[in-house]
């Protein structure tokens, strides 16, 4: 099992929370994730024989919430 934090600057309410959770959970292999506004960042778990971090990153950014550099 994998976790990251990463931050996300683009968060700024609680439907973005709610949108990348229930996005990035659709994932196969994602066992948890986590987002906080106040901190504008994102905790993510996932098994990396299902999937890797790659691919929860991609899907950050084709949500338009990318990580910060």
């Amino acid at each position: 099992m994998a976790e990251r934090t990463v931050k996300i600057p683009n968060i700024s309410c609680g439907h973005c929370v709610m949108t990348i959770e229930r996005e990035v959970a659709e994932l196969s292999g994602v066992q948890s994730v986590k987002a906080d506004q106040a901190a504008r960042a994102v905790t993510v778990s996932w098994d990396e024989e299902a999937t890797s971090w790659q691919a929860v990153e991609g899907l950050l950014r084709e949500i338009n919430y990318p990580p910060a550099e």
